[in-house]
């Protein structure tokens, strides 16, 4: 079994910094705080937060939508890959940044209680408010 859910949060950057900080190795890990390496084309591996997290860029619509196929080292070898889409929509305060978790499987949680709140939404926010 697995679920979906989407959590979303507004980041004082416009949707092309944050796009581009997305598929960057070196800003993608000064914003969250773990080594990122990516290769920033469709079909292109990547990795985050010190290798926990792994996939492949499955559609890029540059500065507005990435999607990636996601799973993190607590996947077991039975369990498919989850896909994440991001979205970048350009708001008064910066940018609203949509975050869509699909196939998620069900006995992990914590990405929907907290998970991307605290490993992604909040950092990046203090990231952009300081460069």
């Amino acid at each position: 079994m697995t679920y979906d859910f989407e959590v979303s949060g507004v980041v004082p950057a416009p949707p092309e910094m944050l796009y581009r900080a997305w598929l960057s190795s070196d800003e993608h890990a000064a914003m969250t705080g773990g080594a990122a390496t990516i290769d920033p084309s469709v079909g292109g591996e990547f990795t985050a937060w010190d290798g926990y997290i792994n996939g492949k860029n499955l559609a890029l619509e540059p500065y507005a939508r990435i999607v990636q196929s996601w799973r993190t080292t607590q996947f077991t070898d039975d369990d498919p890959d989850s896909q994440i889409e991001v979205t970048f929509e350009s708001v008064d305060d910066g940018t609203l940044v949509r975050v869509r978790h699909t196939g998620v499987p069900s006995e992990q949680l914590g990405y929907e209680n907290g998970g991307w709140q605290k490993s992604y939404l909040d950092p990046m926010r203090t990231y952009f408010s300081t460069t």
